[in-house]
């Protein structure tokens, strides 16, 4: 199985969503289209195995980075969020664009994945606000939607710099352990 993901990563990174066809999967690895149903159900089996890989990497990337960020939390995280969606853009939209098979993920694998975001603000609605600051900026990267001449760079450290500091308001307003 592990082949099997790692030839459909290759496909799915040359030619997006689109170009990942099982019989494409199948002369990649060197053999038949339908002998791959003896390890995938179909296509949609293999991009559920595609989102969970991802999810997973993504998340042990995310956790390392946050474990060693110390005070510079949410500047690590982006850092490590935007290297893992640049280093695999398709990938990336897989797990994060159109329907999302959230039913059929190993159970808690999302919320895993996810938790930097709140280990970095402490708090469920900022982790989310940090997160679709991530996403979307990651995506605009992606895209090559902002305006030329961004420093898109710049733009990422001031999203850290905000989001650190309002986690640090936060947590300096509410006191120790979230006390008034």
């Amino acid at each position: 199985m592990t082949e099997i993901i790692g030839a459909a990563r290759v496909l799915l990174e040359a030619g997006g969503r689109e170009g990942l066809t099982m019989r494409r999967l199948a002369d990649e690895i060197g053999i038949r289209a339908p002998s791959l149903y003896k390890h995938l159900s179909g296509r949609p089996a293999l991009e559920l195995a595609l989102v969970e890989t991802g999810l997973e990497e993504t998340g042990v990337a995310l956790h390392r980075a946050v474990a060693a960020s110390g005070s510079a939390g949410a500047g690590c995280l982006l850092d490590a969020y935007r290297a893992m969606g640049s280093a695999h853009p398709e990938l990336y939209r897989l797990i994060t664009a159109g329907s999302f098979p959230r039913s059929e993920l190993l159970p808690g694998l999302e919320a895993w994945a996810g938790e930097p975001f709140y280990l970095v603000t402490g708090e469920p609605h900022l982790a989310q606000a940090l997160w679709a600051f991530a996403h979307g900026t990651m995506i605009l990267e992606l895209e090559r939607r902002f305006l030329e001449g961004s420093d898109i760079d710049l733009t990422w450290r001031a999203g850290a710099e905000a989001f650190n500091a309002a986690s640090h308001a936060g947590r300096c307003a509410a006191g120790p352990a979230g006390e008034s």
